[in-house]
């Protein structure tokens, strides 16, 4: 796999990811499970969603 996810992107997918994990862990609900998504999208730098779009590497700055 090609990265395609900036670094500051990569950073908030992954605290954004965990926090939703922890949120429906907390809550008991089974929606803290999308969570995972952006988590490991993150942790991949790898978004199959900008692939598909077409773009190339994502910077937010």
């Amino acid at each position: 796999m090609k990265r395609n996810v900036g670094t500051v992107d990569r950073s908030i997918r992954v605290v954004l990811g965990l926090a939703l994990v922890l949120a429906g862990f907390y809550q008991q609900q089974w929606w803290g499970m999308l969570g995972l998504i952006p988590f490991f999208s993150g942790l991949a730098a790898f978004c199959p969603l900008y692939r598909a779009l077409g773009l190339r590497k994502v910077r937010l700055y």
